[in-house]
């Protein structure tokens, strides 16, 4: 009876050793666990960083079952040992880098940067930026890669040029390079509202839907490049403003790219206006097409009078595109070729008149 109490006393003992231990144990652990913040960059679209239905975010949770992942907008908390968070935080860094660098993150991307090799790049050559769902965006006639070049040395330019030749795409697409790069904080696109032939007459609608239809082909290239709800944020907090360019008076554009699309229909008081609104750290490109002016006849044409005043200041590129630079559908090219052969038979029979008027006066 003694020995079988002593037994049960010693099993006892056992017992609470062991629990004692096992709690001891489990409070180091939880001692031995931190937690650790780590915020998105506003550049970072997080429905690409956090993928389809949090696609991503789960894949990134069963690679690293040691570590509590969670996720809310911008914010990620990564909670558990210190060297396990270490290591998926400095993983995160990558990733991240990589969804901001390319517009996209795949499956693929993260467990190869999970095992820690770097994901396969096709190089491009004249790669400007990769846009929506990894699309690449390049320069891609010769004119348009001398205006990624010149807009490297120079902060004004004037791209000059036949519709669909890519000259305001290509200027998008370097601000929003900029902007991802973070060498400006700001891309401002302007440009008249000027009807093109047809009189709208009244629009409805508050001032944005208004001047909506006038920026439209602003929006289109831009949604070639940004995600739309992260287009839509850079919008809403003015990351990327959108106006016409009567709202440029009396503001210095300093930190940003501005970009000043159908310049053709300034006035001469208006594109003085707009190129004295740079301020420090900002470049411009002013993009035209001399053959569609849709100002009243006697009016001259802001930008044809901007090129001749300023032909000879230093800091100023121009770029002359022409029909060879034509990205649109092939017909475009011929059409334009075909207007431009009608202007020079016109202007050559005027040239015929005008000189066959002349000799009749002397006569």
């Amino acid at each position: 009876m003694a020995n079988s109490l002593l037994l049960t006393t010693c099993s006892l003992l056992l017992a609470a050793y062991c629990l004692q231990l096992t709690a001891c144990s489990l409070l180091l652990k939880l001692e031995s666990m931190i937690e650790k913040i780590f915020e998105l960059s506003e550049l970072t679209d997080t429905t690409v960083f956090y993928g389809i239905n949090n696609n991503n975010v789960h894949l990134i949770k069963n690679l690293h079952p040691n570590v509590r992942f969670s996720a809310r907008g911008s914010i990620i908390k990564l909670a558990g040992n210190e060297g396990d968070i270490n290591n998926l935080y400095s993983i995160i860094e990558k990733l991240e880098r990589y969804c901001i660098d390319n517009n996209t993150l795949t499956e693929e991307n993260i467990i190869e940067i999970v095992k820690g090799s770097e994901p396969v790049e096709i190089k491009f050559e004249n790669l400007i930026l990769h846009g929506v769902n990894g699309k690449s965006i390049m320069a891609r006639t010769a004119n348009q890669q001398k205006l990624v070049k010149d807009f490297e040395t120079n902060d004004l330019l004037f791209a000059i040029g036949p519709a669909g030749s890519g000259k305001t795409y290509t200027a998008i697409a370097l601000a929003v390079r900029s902007l991802k790069n973070r060498e400006i904080k700001k891309i401002i696109l302007s440009r008249p509202a000027v009807e093109a032939g047809e009189k709208l007459g009244f629009l409805p609608g508050d001032m944005k839907e208004k001047i909506d239809p006038y920026l439209q082909p602003l929006y289109d290239a831009l949604q070639d490049m940004i995600t739309p709800l992260k287009l839509k944020e850079y919008l809403e907090n003015g990351t990327i403003q959108i106006a016409p360019l009567a709202f440029m008076r009396g503001r210095t554009l300093s930190d940003a790219v501005v970009i000043l699309d159908e310049a053709q229909n300034t006035t001469t008081m208006q594109i003085k206006m707009f190129l004295t609104r740079m301020g420090l750290n900002t470049k411009m490109i002013v993009t035209g097409d001399m053959t569609q002016i849709d100002l009243p006849y006697a009016q001259r044409s802001g930008l044809i009078d901007a090129l001749e005043v300023l032909k000879n200041v230093k800091g100023i590129a121009k770029v002359e595109f022409d029909v060879k630079d034509i990205v649109r559908h092939k017909l475009v090219q011929r059409i334009v070729e075909a207007y431009e052969k009608r202007t020079e038979a016109t202007a050559k029979l005027r040239l015929i008149k005008s000189g066959e008027s002349t000799d009749s006066k002397i006569n």
